[in-house]
């Protein structure tokens, strides 16, 4: 990073930061309903290399760009004046400053191994490796968690994806081997042991190699849907309304809001039932929970795809204790759950039944939970 820094800027970088994509155990699409999340940090990581300016120019580089060095005027940002991916670093000094911080400009060089468009969160973790350097470099002091609202409100605000916290709080405060429990209501989090390799077993993603956008409309809508059910039912948000009451709630709604209502409410209970098997170290009861939450995802959310679900599929016939598709929806990435000696057999068969439907081939590559943004040079 420091070479490829000097290269293209001329001058040493003042230090080096790094952030992580995440996987989501369970928890999905709850975070923007005050809901609860689990999610883990993974080894794939953005790295950052940063050095202040005293210009007030902002300039931007991509070791994955295809484009010229992006050069901005820190001022003078507001929405919408980027709409690439230096969208995501701008959007964060953007938000910086709205926020009242005193921060300048800075040269920036990103190189990251997050795969994009695979639900895995590579925008959060660029958001939190530019947050994490400019609090470190302009001394303001916020806490992680600050960091994360900032770099939300930066995909929000700047970048226009409606996105809740989940991703950049995963990005932001995780710690290698655990998985963050969330409460995005009360802002508080919790770490619960995670580590499937000393039970035996084996986390893997699959990439379906279908990209998503987020930023597409899709995402909106399902917020929408949600938010306009809570105000029907008379609740702050649909994190109020227990399980038990769905089928009152159901009565209340239109038959269009009650999948979605369906979903959040079930979910949310299967993060609690998920928390309380990672407390009791049985790590394998996960699998049922998981497999339950891609049907939710699947039949209520409506937001898999063919290829998601031939992985999940698949993936159950060849031995699995549970998949299910993982971020955002619309294609991604899906998480499986199986033990280490049939991990070889099970990527076999997915691979296979993908050449046979006529996919490009998955992406596939095991995880373990890892740690969160923070400086490495």
């Amino acid at each position: 990073m420091k070479e490829a820094f000097r290269r293209i800027f001329g001058a040493d970088p003042d230090g080096v930061w790094a952030a992580p994509g995440r996987v989501n155990l369970i928890g999905e699409h709850t975070d923007y309903n005050d809901g609860f999340a689990l999610p883990i940090a993974i080894p794939h990581t953005t790295l950052l290399a940063v050095r202040r300016r005293r210009d007030g120019r902002l300039r931007l580089h991509s070791a994955q760009g295809d484009g010229p060095l992006i050069d901005l005027d820190v001022a003078s940002l507001v929405p919408g004046v980027v709409t690439t991916w230096g969208a995501y670093p701008a959007g964060v000094v953007w938000a910086l400053r709205e926020a009242g911080h005193r921060i300048g400009g800075a040269d920036l060089h990103v190189d990251s191994t997050v795969p994009t468009g695979a639900g895995l969160s590579s925008s959060a973790a660029l958001e939190c490796a530019v947050a994490f350097a400019y609090n470190d470099l302009f001394e303001l002091g916020l806490s992680a968690p600050a960091l994360a609202l900032v770099a939300q409100r930066a995909e929000n605000g700047f970048a226009g994806v409606p996105c809740g916290v989940m991703d950049q709080m995963a990005s932001a405060c995780c710690t290698a081997g655990t998985a963050l429990h969330l409460d995005i209501r009360a802002a508080a989090h919790e770490h619960v042991p995670f580590a499937p390799e000393a039970q035996g077993l084996r986390l893997l993603v699959i990439d379906t190699r279908v990209k998503h956008d987020l930023g597409d409309g899709a995402y909106a809508a399902l917020r929408a849907g949600c938010e306009r059910a809570a105000r029907r039912l008379g609740l702050a948000a649909l994190r109020d309304l227990a399980p038990a009451e769905l089928p009152r709630a159901g009565r209340m709604l239109p038959a269009d809001l009650v999948p979605l209502v369906r979903h959040i409410v079930t979910e949310n209970a299967r993060v609690a039932e998920a928390v309380s098997h990672l407390r009791a170290g049985r790590i394998a009861a996960l699998g049922p929970i998981l497999t339950a939450g891609h049907a939710s995802l699947r039949d209520d959310y409506r937001i898999s795809c063919a290829e998601s679900d031939l992985v999940v599929d698949t993936a159950l016939d060849a031995g699995a204790l549970g998949a299910r598709m993982t971020g955002g929806g619309f294609g991604g990435s899906v998480i499986v759950l199986v033990e280490e000696d049939r991990a070889d057999a099970l990527a076999a068969a997915v691979t296979g039944a993908f050449r046979s439907a006529g996919y490009r081939a998955p992406h596939l590559f095991a995880v373990s939970p890892a740690p969160g943004a923070r400086r490495i040079e």
